[in-house]
């Protein structure tokens, strides 16, 4: 079987990307409502053998969202001459997105529904499944919010809030949430033009895409897209966004399909997407009429991946409010330093380069401080029979790793192992001085292991955590020190 199309890509008649349309005209026998009655074959739906009123088999054709193809599959135990929606198999949903991206409103008939009533299948739908990376439309039937749209193949399952409250057959009416449709063909068809930028003029073709609630990225086969270049980019990309050029879809066999983007390598017909004079690629996704509806794109970002270049892009009013967010974030920031925004990339640096500063005066008081207790508390504890210092520093809401200064200065004054203990998190440091003959690593790390805690470090120094203050005390007396 064959489909053709009319002006515009509009399929007249017959069989659309496994969806049944009314008036389906097969050669001697037409399908008009179910009903098998006598007819001419139009224009645009050929068959090469004709069928009986009672064949068990019939050609029916699905569509590849990703690649944009329509291929013709056969299905079984398919009797011509009955109620479409009281046939043993399901009949396929007709998605009249393909043709219509705008279409917000449509009725349906109810095809098929699950025993709670929430997932429900219809014999033609405007609401889009998520599909080749494309996010799912959202909307009502019924006035009954429809919280996911899946794509089953020959069929679309709309899942809903609450049950229908309706039986098989009856009529529902639709409506898809059009800010939410909307923003997703800016976004879609952003990215058709901006893969198209990159592979043109820079020979970075796109290696994959990620349509995300927010923003949505791309990955091209390119390094070295730097801030100056993103910048052009962005400029180029607006550039033919404000050209407002047409962006029209086409149903094309694959065969004859020419000048595609990417070449196809399925067979039957495509769903082509064309950009005017910049791009042609089989999609089977929802685009905007022209350039100048994708309505502006911000590149925010460019950053290497897996040896290529993800870029992050918006579109549309997510560029715009982006923007607003940035601008008023950096405001915000600006306020802080009692300066405009243009001057906080100068100040933010010279602040860091402070920080640095007095970073590194905080760690030599902090070394000239652990000296001088350090002395101190080597003088106040006595050495035992064997000439060891054992010396355990126990502190409250203080990190063991805050105090390590302390026991390095400590252990550098000669035979000693230093404990510091804290009880919340439970944590323990040990250090050992060089001419101690313990390696604290090894030691602590067994002691932990028997007390239920886990760490480790090198022969000089080594920490951990345990799971409770009791773990921590019967390590402590484990390894020899006083509580």
């Amino acid at each position: 079987m064959a489909v053709g199309a009319g002006a515009g890509g509009a399929v007249t008649g017959g069989v659309l990307a496994g969806r049944v349309l009314t008036g389906l005209v097969l050669t001697g026998l037409v399908l008009a409502g179910g009903a098998a009655v006598a007819g001419t074959e139009p224009s645009g739906v050929t068959l090469k053998k004709p069928l009986q009123p009672a064949a068990r088999t019939s050609t029916m054709s699905t569509h590849d969202a990703v690649n944009g193809r329509i291929s013709m599959r056969t299905r079984r135990g398919v009797e011509f001459g009955t109620i479409l929606h009281n046939l043993p198999h399901p009949t396929m949903t007709e998605r009249l997105y393909y043709s219509d991206s705008y279409l917000t409103s449509f009725s349906a008939a109810v095809t098929a529904i699950d025993a709670d009533g929430r997932r429900v299948y219809l014999d033609r739908t405007a609401f889009y499944p998520t599909s080749g990376g494309q996010p799912n439309d959202l909307g009502t039937l019924n006035g009954i919010s429809v919280v996911d749209v899946i794509d089953e193949d020959d069929r679309i399952a709309h899942v809903l809030a609450s049950p229908l409250g309706v039986a098989s057959s009856d009529a529902v009416q639709g409506t898809v949430d059009i800010d939410r449709r909307f923003d997703h063909m800016q976004q879609h068809t952003g990215q058709h033009l901006l893969s198209a930028l990159f592979a043109d003029r820079y020979g970075w073709p796109t290696v994959s895409v990620h349509f995300g609630d927010e923003s949505s990225t791309v990955d091209i086969a390119g390094i070295g897209l730097d801030v100056d270049l993103l910048q052009r980019v962005e400029a180029q990309a607006n550039a033919l966004i404000v050209a407002n050029r047409d962006v029209t879809v086409s149903f094309e066999d694959s065969a004859a399909a020419g000048s595609l983007r990417k070449t196809s390598d399925r067979t039957g017909m495509l769903r082509v997407v064309t950009i005017a004079d910049l791009d042609r690629s089989a999609c089977g996704g929802t685009h905007v009429r022209r350039t100048g509806e994708i309505g502006g794109m911000l590149l925010r970002r460019g950053e290497r991946t897996k040896g290529n270049t993800r870029v992050e892009f918006l579109c549309g009013m997510r560029a715009v409010t982006r923007a607003r967010t940035d601008a008023l974030l950096l405001a915000q920031a600006a306020r802080v330093f009692s300066a405009s925004p243009e001057e906080l990339p100068s100040l933010v640096e010279r602040q860091q380069q402070r920080v640095v500063e007095l970073d590194r005066e905080h760690r030599k008081l902090a070394a000239a401080v652990a000296a001088f207790e350090a002395r101190e508390r080597w003088s106040a504890t006595p050495p035992d029979v064997d000439g060891m210092r054992r010396i355990h520093l126990a502190h409250t809401g203080t990190a063991v790793r805050e105090m390590e200064p302390l026991a390095l200065a400590l252990t550098a004054l000669g035979r000693c192992l230093v404990l510091i203990s804290v009880e919340s998190p439970a944590g323990v440091l040990l250090a050992t001085s060089a001419d101690s003959g313990v390696d604290a690593g090894q030691t602590l790390r067994a002691a932990l292991t028997a007390a239920g805690g886990k760490g480790g470090g090198s022969p000089r120094v080594a920490q951990g955590g345990l799971p409770n203050t009791h773990a921590l005390l019967s390590l402590t007396l484990a390894l020899g020190f006083s509580p």
